[in-house]
This record gives structure tokens, sequence and C-alpha cells, in this order.
């Protein structure tokens, strides 16, 4: 079995994805990077042990001082705002005081007059608050950005929810007008005794009702999936027109895989039926064409109706469902990447053209 291909950097994690790793990275990474500037700061002075001795008790302390600071700035970021602000300042005085005191006393073994004084302690007052401001400002910054971060992940998994509501609502929206319309042929087939053909129209109706509810209603088919879906259901509606509805499709081989809505054209050839083979006596030819262009597929559904009526486009399903409802599931699926465009002439019949990209595979939302 040939292996799969690992490509660089295929599982690799947020770096703040465990935050407690992250901190001790940070951390220790920070601290060393301060050790060696304080050290080539003392070598630049002059090479001395003593010297470089000193930074790395310098460095040890700080480390070991910020430690503390990050657990009392844990504790004080649940505490009222004000509140918070009040103790995270006095902590940073206090901190900068204690380590100031600890340098003072650091430098009294390698001074010539050693002891702690009040002047060497106020020496090392300022690099100290400059030191532990910087380390806590970076704190809040990164605790900041961490929370504006989760924040986005909540609002971007809070609008996928929503967008899947949204799918499903119009996705659900198709079966109640075509089960309407459906059951009112079986029940006129019926009322005119006519059995046999509402048998036949109540199993094929099973058959297109089991396909469909076995998809999810956010689910993506492929376009040959699709047409056949269509065809099954247009194997249904014959049954009511006989040869007033004539059917063709010409779909490119090539787009026969790409991926789109599930039930997206259903619509458009049922608003196709109502408006174009309906109202006339000799019914109307139904076209469905895909064609695949570059990375684009091009779909239209068109009719040989009466086109445009009275000066107005074409109304959309009487329930509501129809070319609104495509619209809304194209702008769901693809976002402003998708072209959706009706076209039509008096006695010159009408046409619905959708474009979208050519997609084989539904984007993996999940993290790798």
């Amino acid at each position: 079995m040939p292996r799969p291909t690992v490509r660089p950097g295929m599982f690799a994690r947020p770096f703040f994805e465990d935050k407690s790793r992250a901190f001790w990275i940070l951390q220790a990474a920070g601290w060393s990077g301060y050790l060696l500037l304080r050290t080539v700061s003392s070598i630049s002075n002059g090479f001395s042990v003593e010297g470089i001795i000193k930074s790395i008790i310098e460095a040890i302390v700080g480390y070991c001082l910020t430690l503390l600071l990050s657990t009392l700035y844990g504790y004080y970021r649940r505490l009222p705002r004000i509140t918070g602000i009040l103790l995270t300042l006095t902590t940073l005085g206090a901190a900068t005081l204690i380590y100031a005191v600890l340098e003072a006393f650091t430098f009294s073994f390698t001074a010539a007059d050693p002891g702690v004084t009040l002047s060497r302690v106020f020496g090392y007052l300022f690099l100290n608050f400059t030191v532990l401001a910087g380390w806590s400002a970076l704190y809040f910054g990164i605790n900041f950005y961490l929370i504006v971060e989760q924040q986005i992940d909540q609002m971007q998994l809070l609008e996928n929810q929503a967008s899947s509501a949204q799918l499903a609502m119009l996705r659900y929206q198709l079966n109640p007008h075509f089960l309407f319309n459906t059951l009112n042929s079986i029940s006129t087939l019926v009322l005119l005794k006519q059995t046999e053909r509402a048998n036949v129209m109540l199993s094929r109706l099973s058959s297109f009702l089991r396909y469909t509810l076995a998809n999810e209603p956010t689910a993506h088919v492929t376009l040959s999936q699709e047409i056949e879906t269509l065809k099954l259901y247009l194997e249904i509606e014959k049954m009511r027109f006989d040869e007033r509805l004539r059917t063709h499709f010409d779909i490119d081989p090539r787009c026969a895989n790409a991926r789109l809505p599930s039930l997206l054209l259903q619509p458009l050839v049922e608003n196709a039926i109502k408006y174009a083979v309906t109202p006339q006596e000799e019914g109307a030819d139904i076209t469905v064409t895909a064609r695949l262009t570059g990375e684009r597929v091009q779909i239209a559904v068109s009719d040989t109706g009466p086109g445009l009526i009275e000066s107005k486009p074409r109304p959309t399903l009487s329930t509501g469902v129809g070319l609104a409802n495509i619209r809304e599931r194209l702008a769901q699926a693809f976002g402003p990447d998708h072209r959706f465009e009706t076209r039509t002439k008096l006695g010159e019949g009408f046409s619905v053209e959708i474009e979208i990209p050519f997609q084989l595979e539904e984007p993996n939302r999940e993290a790798a």
C-alpha cells in the first residue's frame, strides 16, 4: 500500500492552541534573550566572571518574579475592571521595588563597598520597572489577543450554524410545495378512477422522496446525481402532462462530478412546468444544459413558454419557493462567487442561467 503524502506543515497546530505550552515557551525565550542581552552588555564594558554571574542571577530573579506576576495577574483578570487595574499597578510597583532591592543586593557582592544602599536601589528602579512593565504589557496584550481570537472563533461558529440553519430552511421549503402538487394530481387520478396511473405516480413519488430525504439538507451532490433526481421528478410530472411535457438534457460529461446544493434545479423545472407547460394547450419543451468553461460550471434551464407576461418578469412559485430560494441557496453555498441570471422575451420562452465554481469535493470544515 503506498504511503500517504505528508506535506510540510500538514499537521502544524496554532502556536496558542495550548496556552500553557505557549506561555512557557515565550517565558523561556524572553528571559533567555534578556540574559543574552545583559551578558553581551556586561562583556562590552569589560569581561569579568562576576559580571556574567550577576547577569545570570538577574535573569533568574526576573524569571521567578514574572511567574509570580502571571499567577496574580490571572487572578486580577477575573475581578471588576477598576479593581483589577489598581491591583495590577500596585503589584507591578511592588515587584519593581523587590527586583531593585535584589539587584542591589547582588551587586553588593561584587562592589568595593558592599551593602544595600538606597541610592543603589533607586539606580535599579527605572531599568527594572521598564523590564517588568514591558513583560506585563506583553502578558495582557497576548491575553487580549487570545480573547479576541476566541470571540472571533465563536462568531464564526455561530455564523456557520446560522448558515446551516438557513440552508436547511431553504431546502425544506421545497418538499411541501412539490408534495402539494403531486398529491393533488394523485387525488385527481383517484377521483377519475385511474387507479393504475395513481399507483404508478405514488410509487415514483415514494422513490423521489426516499432519495431526497436520504440527503442532508445542507449537503452538496454531484451534478449527475442532481440530474438523475431531476429525471425522477420529471417522470412523476409526465404522468400529469403526457406529451405536453417534453424534456431535453445536454450535459457536458466533464462537469458530471461538479458539486452543487441538492435539489437546486428542481424548483427551476417546476417553475417552467407551471408557467410554460400548464398554460399552453400544446405544452412546452424544457431544456437543461450544463457546460464546463475553464474552472466554472454553467447551467441553464430554459423553456419554450410565453416568456414575459404583462411586461413583468415571471413570478416565483405561488408558495414563495422558486427563484428567490435558488438565489439564497447559491449565496449561502458560494457567497459572491456565483452568477444567477434570468432571460425572457415576450413569446420566446424563459431561461435561468447559473454559473458556479467547479468543485469536486466539499470544503473540509474540520481542522486537520
